[in-house]
């Protein structure tokens, strides 16, 4: 099996756990409201719907694409949103059924690219392997969006190494997003993979060093828990500052999730958000101000600057 071949098989496999999440809501359900701000978990899949269209479009549909584009920087802070929310207003089945078919497009179409192909998207052009990984990425992280509101334990797998990657890759991304130079000396990141083995990126005698699960790392960088509720660890002064800023989505920071705010939405899984969502993207008790997806950012994707979800919008670091 090819390097592109596994990295298929897992955002198949990502999307196919999250399916396994809302097949089987009620009506109710997919009204149900998710840290996103104004985001049901209708909103959620529908924003992956409509990435995962877009990400076919940029593969098929150069011309057409490139008019997409012009219309998300027309309207950079409502384009995500709007996606979604004309997702979650169809019927919950017909919603699911367009996830479900877009997915499978998805996938054959990126398994059709040319090993060297770039694909454009709403900033520098991405590789296939690229593009995959950022939509194993965002639908983890919105599947943890949803899974967070139906009060859900999601077991951690393998996968995460791919999110993994993209956070420590994307750890010059944070500072220049912030307007900050990143720090001149390489880091050492060691995290605990859910089988026990130890995924290791940088130098192993680098003085700045992060260590902890890496289920925790990746709920970090996509904004989807506060710092001060996981078990990542810092040695060294710039490791600690990046730990506060880190993120894993491409555009403006999010404002993320405060202290224990993960842990008082699981407890209110009955919340319904009643009609259409608000505006506003977001990501992981996302804030809309952010778009790409993760904070947890509604969308994520797709988005030229903010980034509300966790990638759409293209990851930060990526290759």
């Amino acid at each position: 099996m090819s390097e592109t071949e596994a990295l298929l098989g897992d955002l198949r496999a990502e999307g196919d756990e999250l399916d396994g999440l809302v097949a089987g809501l009620g009506g109710a359900e997919w009204r149900m409201a998710t840290p996103a701000p104004g985001w049901t978990i209708a909103h959620q899949i529908a924003h992956l719907a409509w990435t995962d269209e877009r990400a076919v479009q940029a593969a098929e549909d150069a011309q057409g694409f490139a008019d997409e584009v012009r219309r998300a920087w027309a309207a950079p802070d409502a384009f995500v949103d709007e996606g979604a929310e004309r997702g979650a207003a169809e019927p919950p089945e017909v919603l699911l059924g367009h996830w479900r078919e877009g997915r499978e497009r998805l996938l054959r179409t990126l398994a059709a690219q040319p090993p060297r192909a770039r694909l454009p998207w709403y900033g520098p052009p991405m590789s296939v392997m690229s593009m995959a990984t950022a939509r194993i990425m965002e639908t983890w992280a919105h599947g943890q969006d949803v899974a967070d509101a139906l009060g859900v334990h999601r077991a951690p797998t393998a996968r995460l190494r791919h999110v993994a990657r993209i956070g420590v890759r994307a750890r010059g991304y944070a500072y220049a997003e912030r307007g900050m130079e990143p720090p001149a000396e390489e880091f050492r990141v060691e995290l605990t993979a859910p089988d026990g083995e130890v995924w290791a990126y940088g130098p192993e005698g680098a003085a700045q060093r992060v260590t902890g699960p890496a289920l925790d790392f990746c709920l970090l960088v996509t904004q989807r828990a506060h710092r001060d509720d996981l078990a990542v660890r810092a040695e060294g002064p710039d490791a600690d500052r990046w730990l506060d800023i880190a993120q894993a989505f491409a555009g403006p920071p999010g404002k993320g999730r405060g202290p224990g705010q993960r842990t008082e939405h699981l407890v209110d899984t009955e919340h319904v958000v009643d009609g259409d969502a608000g505006g506003g993207l977001a990501s992981p008790a996302p804030q809309r101000g952010a778009s790409a997806d993760p904070a947890p950012q509604r969308g994520a994707s797709a988005r030229p600057a903010p980034q509300r979800g966790v990638p759409g919008h293209r990851p930060g670091g990526a290759s």
